[in-house]
């Protein structure tokens, strides 16, 4: 089978597939270049043709949805149709492409989405990992099964995903995805605040959603200019920025044990956790909860969560992962992103 999958992350597009054992793609196309000709992203597909499946840029995730199926509302269910975040704009586009083509593209679950996080954990969340956040997942749960020679039914971890913007911390036990922090209901990350105070949402009434790229620790430095290599290589410039990421994380993953009682080990993934300066900070932060471990993947160049869309892909083909999709009950995914909240006095959507 040739399958492939598609990460769209705040920074880039990767894409990563393989034919049978054979890699057939890895790599990874910036965001400015995919902003100055959109074309790009399906010339990377085409490049593979023929494929069996792509798992497709899900966004804040949908029940498992073949392409042909989606409508206008599940595509902004996935990805807000919001003009002031350019990146929102190529994802849909790309979307539509894709489908005009009848590319055999299917679109994967968010953390919401998974009946094997407990209702009561969704109450007023809409965020508790993305579509790719659950691909990392994905990927995790191979990484430790290969590791400990365990089944995928007995994988038990706290991933962090530690990304250009967004970080994102979520709790495995026995093989399942049974709770989360998104990158927006989180601590913050390099450029987002994560989660917001809601005296503060409130003072700010209504608000473009370009916002919640703002806030982080970037913001927290004062220099505009700032990398993530910078920051972790010269902590001792920003100790409040630096101080920010390290607590945030830490604080996500004790939070997490309230679910994961016992993990067997905390796994790292996502931009950041690729500087060594940043891991060893992390170990050393983090033992008290166990071991610390970076996420072993096949690809060079791509991210996690790209060569984690690539086993989802192959597992719902039927592949040698089916057990990975089995143990994380991908398929009994349903409802939406609005499906628990419990506020009145609010105006929300709710799509039918």
């Amino acid at each position: 089978m040739r399958v492939i999958g598609i990460d769209p992350g705040t920074g880039s597009f990767d894409f990563f597939g393989m034919d049978g054992e054979r890699i057939i793609v890895d790599t990874t196309i910036p965001v400015p270049e995919v902003a100055e000709n959109p074309n790009v992203l399906l010339e990377a597909v085409r490049s593979v043709f023929p494929l069996d499946m792509i798992v497709g840029p899900s966004g804040y995730g949908l029940p498992l949805t073949q392409i042909k199926d989606i409508t206008e509302r599940d595509l902004t269910m996935m990805v807000p149709d919001d003009k002031s975040i350019p990146l929102y704009d190529g994802i849909r586009m790309f979307v539509r492409q894709m489908k005009e083509d009848n590319l055999p593209v299917y679109f994967t679950p968010g953390v919401i989405h998974l009946s094997t996080v407990p209702t009561h954990r969704k109450a007023n969340k809409m965020d508790m990992g993305t579509a790719d956040k659950v691909c990392c997942i994905a990927l995790a749960i191979r990484d430790q099964a290969e590791h400990y020679d365990i089944g995928y039914n007995e994988t038990s971890f706290i991933l962090a995903e530690i990304g250009y913007a967004f970080n994102a911390v979520i709790g495995i036990e026995g093989g399942k995805i049974v709770d989360g922090f998104g990158g927006t209901s989180g601590g913050p990350g390099f450029i987002t605040l994560g989660s917001m105070d809601s005296e503060l949402a409130v003072r700010l009434g209504t608000f473009p959603g370009m916002v919640l790229f703002t806030g982080g620790a970037k913001d927290a430095s004062g220099k505009d200019d700032l990398t993530p290599d910078e920051l972790v290589r010269e902590h001792h410039k920003y100790p409040e920025s630096w101080n920010m990421m390290l607590e945030s994380i830490a604080k996500g993953i004790a939070a997490i044990t309230v679910s994961v009682e016992k993990p067997r080990e905390i796994l790292l993934s996502g931009r950041l956790s690729t500087i060594p300066e940043m891991t060893e900070a992390l170990v050393a932060k983090l033992s008290r909860y166990g071991t610390i471990r970076k996420v072993r993947r096949q690809a060079k160049i791509a991210k996690e969560a790209a060569e984690g869309a690539y086993i989802i892909g192959e597992g719902l083909s039927g592949g040698k992962y089916k057990g990975i999709i089995d143990s994380l009950e991908l398929r009994g995914a349903k409802g939406t992103m609005f499906d628990h909240i419990l506020l009145k006095g609010i105006e929300l959507e709710r799509p039918v």
